[in-house]
């Protein structure tokens, strides 16, 4: 190597679709000029090698892409992949990342499967609350965590229980903001029974606030969503809260 020449951090094949790629875009307009030849050619890779129209990946094909870019992020941020302890740790993180948001590959009406019911005679809260979730900041791609309490009286129509946790699975496991997971399964449920009001509440802690940024350790997000009677009638929408925080009777 020659002086003041930088070390690539890319593998040759690497290195050859990178610069294919890159007389492809010539006449395109470009982005601003990454800081190292890593940076950039992770970026072209990434678009080019991930999106290619009318030819969809199969699971084999984006375990492989997925964990070469992982070997990618790792030299750029300054490990050795070939070391001992992080020779498998590429292909684990792109098996864990598919199954962290395998909700794409989900609709609410593939994992509620027709478990709805015809039920004229109760016509009060149903309340499932403490619904563990996990989900994905799609601002960091770090994790939130917390609960979800999901409320909503029946309109001749009841779902199977554990149906609504499975709804919200299918929404925590994607890349996520709290406010707009809330909103999803507030949708979902009310589209499955259209029930005279439906009630959502996802109180959780982000990691981009506690690994992060502000760095607070403590600090807890609650947001909610309500419709129909929970949204008209304060008694209704009290009742809801009192019964997930635990102030019954």
């Amino acid at each position: 190597m020659k002086d003041g020449e930088e070390e690539s951090l890319l593998t040759p094949e690497e290195e050859r679709k990178y610069l294919e790629l890159s007389r492809k875009r010539k006449r395109a307009p470009q982005a601003p000029i990454a800081a190292t030849a890593a940076t950039s050619a992770a970026s072209i890779l990434s678009s080019d090698m991930c999106h290619e129209v009318g030819k969809p990946d199969s699971d084999k094909e984006k375990l492989a892409k997925m964990t070469s870019a992982c070997t990618t992020i790792l030299k750029c941020i300054g490990e050795d992949p070939s070391r001992e302890g992080l020779l498998k740790t590429p292909e684990r993180w792109a098996k864990a990342l598919l199954f962290l948001c395998s909700g794409y590959q989900q609709t609410p009406e593939q994992v509620i499967n027709n478990a709805v019911f015809s039920e004229d005679s109760h016509r009060e809260i149903v309340v499932i609350k403490d619904i563990d979730i996990h989900s994905m900041c799609e601002h960091h791609m770090v994790p939130f965590t917390g609960k979800i309490h999901v409320g909503y009286i029946p309109n001749g129509k009841i779902i199977g229980l554990s149906k609504i946790a499975r709804i919200a699975e299918v929404f925590s496991r994607r890349l996520q903001v709290q406010e707009r997971l809330t909103r999803q399964i507030a949708d979902a449920v009310e589209k499955a029974v259209d029930p005279l009001g439906v009630a959502v509440v996802i109180e959780s802690s982000h990691f981009c606030m506690v690994m992060r940024g502000v760095q607070k350790v403590g600090a807890k997000t609650v947001t909610s969503c309500v419709r129909g009677c929970f949204e008209k009638d304060q008694k209704t929408r009290a009742e809801f809260f009192n019964i997930i925080n635990g102030r019954l009777g």
